[in-house]
């Protein structure tokens, strides 16, 4: 076992539909203006005049600065507390409001997708739902992250395993054969 992730949560250890609050961060007119000057130096990111003017009617972060300061809240809240071996990718990012200066945002994270690597029993692949929301409750951005992480027992890998790992409603873990054919003496 790796000893710089032994004390962190495992592949093993996460339920799927479990939600973790990231936290919020208050993102200020200096965050948007560094940032825009650097990454994306857009009119209505760095000019306030300018911004007033555009279609958002006021200066407005970067979608992508809001998607850096949601994942700073995912790896303080969540991925620092996981055997994470790092991202994978993401899919189905959606910036559905524009977060303004002033605004705080807040995050939330639900386990959406569970499996094994196919190739690779010792890793097994979290899909995490992110939705981030402004003070007011408004969504601001949505995405859906793919993450590598360790698991404790590569050999359980290679045995057959249940649809879902853990029933959240009563709290319990099936038999590690229930649902799969294996037990009921048959094959899956």
């Amino acid at each position: 076992m790796n000893p710089i992730t032994a004390n962190r949560r495992h592949f093993e250890d996460l339920v799927v539909g479990e939600s973790v609050n990231l936290g919020s961060t208050l993102v200020t007119k200096e965050m948007i203006l560094s940032f825009a000057r650097e990454f994306d130096p857009l009119p209505f990111h760095l000019d306030e005049a300018a911004a007033k003017k555009s279609l958002l009617g006021g200066l407005a972060s970067s979608g992508w600065q809001t998607a850096a300061l949601t994942l700073r809240l995912l790896g303080d809240a969540f991925l620092n507390k996981i055997a994470s071996a790092g991202g994978l990718g993401f899919s189905d990012l959606k910036w559905k409001r524009p977060v303004m200066k002033g605004d705080t945002i807040w995050a939330t994270a639900t386990i959406a997708e569970l499996r094994r690597s196919r190739h690779h029993p010792q890793w097994g692949i979290v899909a995490i739902d992110l939705d981030v929301k402004n003070q007011r409750g408004q969504p601001v951005m949505t995405m859906r992250l793919a993450n590598l992480i360790e698991s404790r027992d590569p050999d359980a890998g290679l045995q057959p395993q249940a649809e879902q790992p853990y029933d959240v409603e009563h709290g319990t873990s099936p038999s590690p054969l229930a649902g799969s054919g294996w037990a009921r003496g048959g094959k899956p």
